[in-house]
């Protein structure tokens, strides 16, 4: 099973943003899972992705940070 991370922080209004689309996509995909962390809960993620939120990860490896294009992504789960 494919998995689509998004990495942010609660009030980031980016990563609201970010979500919205993200979500939006994966309703194409019901075989591909959505797991949300918080930089705040983990300080790797911190370390790593402070200053790139929100950040898209697919299946661990980056896929995009800051702003999410919704045809980027799907074209991503497709190939």
């Amino acid at each position: 099973m494919t998995t689509v991370t998004l990495i942010g922080k609660p009030g980031c209004h980016l990563c609201d943003d970010a979500r919205a689309v993200v979500v939006g996509v994966l309703d194409e995909f019901p075989g591909v899972a959505l797991e949300e962390r918080s930089i705040l809960d983990d300080a790797a993620l911190r370390d790593a992705y402070a200053e790139e939120i929100p950040v898209v990860l697919i299946d661990g490896r980056q896929h995009t940070y800051w702003r999410v294009d919704g045809d980027r992504l799907r074209a991503a789960l497709l190939a």
